[in-house]
């Protein structure tokens, strides 16, 4: 029996040689490292502006702030997604307002966002949320938000290095949030970005990553004239991504499309090896597959299966493959429900792909024995 596990992180001589930089420096926090990831991050994805945070919820949060969000603000967001995208609102006093998503993509779309805004007039803010690799249809979106007034942040913590339209997400709205969690696309271990082309949005986020604090402390102690002396101007946060993190980084990033490439192999493999099952609706993509990050592969298993997911699941990993679920949907999750008086009747393509839903393993360089032995484990399973 195989040992595939669900994600796979792969750390090669670069990381390694930059994380050695960092020791023999000396300087083990935020530093000329992580300003040197910033710097390339931005020309990466074409920004003006980027600050690497310790998550992608910290760019969020950062966001949300930087925005001015707070009480009695509403902020359209998706169900399907994770709690970051929802808690940064709650952290301001501000309320989500949940939608559902388009099935077999889980993205927001311009139908979707259209009917909510004529039931929610009244709100002014949207978190879009780049799901499992792919853009929403930011052309139709940013149309619709330009016309009735709506700020938009992006979550992208699945889409780097992801485009729409032949450019980068991160070029097209005003504040962009990536993550470099273990099993995304590219690594930090933690840690993530906010990238933006307004320079009164990244000079806010850039005070607030750490405490408030109007210089960073290897600006203090590093100029031409050090000083200890600083100003604290707003009661910020502490979430500046430490040079360590960001030598990691550093060397992901110069391996992005080299990684994006691989899993797109990954999909293509699953595409073409589980098109035969007619128990599993596998991910739809409205985007050239060179467009795509590839983060999940997420299939349904539909009303035809002749065991439920959860079963799915533990068979799956009895047999050594590794696996999860992107995601229990917010209007299922107990503080969220409570608080807004959701049902899942609200929300019937997120609850269709929630009750079906499994994350197969996709990571680089996965192995051709790997890929048949998942795909022959699963035709044995579901036929």
């Amino acid at each position: 029996m195989m040992k595939i596990p669900y994600a796979k992180v792969l750390i090669g001589d670069n990381e390694r040689k930059y994380i050695n930089e960092v020791l023999d420096s000396g300087w083990l926090t935020t530093a000329v490292k992580t300003l040197e990831f910033e710097q390339k991050f931005a020309q990466y994805i074409g920004a003006k502006y980027a600050c690497a945070v310790n998550s992608c919820t910290a760019a969020l949060h950062l966001a949300v702030d930087a925005l001015g969000i707070g009480q009695g603000d509403k902020v359209f967001i998706p169900s399907m997604t994770f709690t970051s995208t929802a808690e940064v609102i709650r952290y301001v006093g501000a309320d989500p307002v949940f939608l559902d998503t388009e099935y077999g993509t889980n993205l927001i779309t311009s139908e979707i966002l259209e009917d909510a805004i004529k039931k929610n007039p009244d709100v002014r803010f949207l978190i879009i949320v780049h799901f499992g690799g792919q853009s929403v249809n930011l052309t139709e979106i940013i149309e619709i938000c330009n016309k009735n007034n709506i700020k938009i942040i992006e979550d992208a913590a699945h889409a780097f290095p992801t485009k729409h339209k032949n450019k980068f997400i991160g070029q097209f709205g005003l504040i962009t949030c990536f993550s470099f969690y273990a099993n995304k696309t590219i690594t930090t271990g933690e840690g993530g970005m906010l990238v933006t082309d307004d320079e009164e949005v990244y000079k806010r986020a850039k005070v607030m990553r750490l405490h408030g604090i109007n210089r960073d402390i290897w600006d203090r102690f590093t100029s031409d004239k050090p000083s200890w002396e600083y100003d604290v101007i707003d009661a910020g946060f502490k979430y500046n991504l430490p040079d360590l993190a960001a030598a990691i980084g550093l060397g992901q990033l110069e391996r992005a499309e080299e990684f994006r490439t691989e899993r797109q192999k990954v999909a293509e493999f699953y595409y073409k090896s589980l098109s035969d099952i007619d128990c599993i609706d596998l991910p739809i993509t409205h985007v050239p597959f060179e467009d795509h990050s590839w983060h999940l592969f997420p299939i349904v298993l539909n009303g035809k299966a002749p065991i439920n997911r959860n079963k799915f699941i533990q068979l799956l990993s009895e047999r050594g493959i590794g696996t999860s679920v992107h995601y229990k949907p917010l209007h299922q999750m107990t503080y969220y429900k409570r608080k807004y008086n959701l049902t899942p009747d609200q929300f019937p393509n997120a609850e269709k792909t929630w009750l079906g839903t499994v994350s197969l393993p996709i990571y680089p360089f996965m192995k051709l024995e790997e890929l048949e032995y998942i795909s022959e484990t699963i035709h044995e399973l579901l036929n």
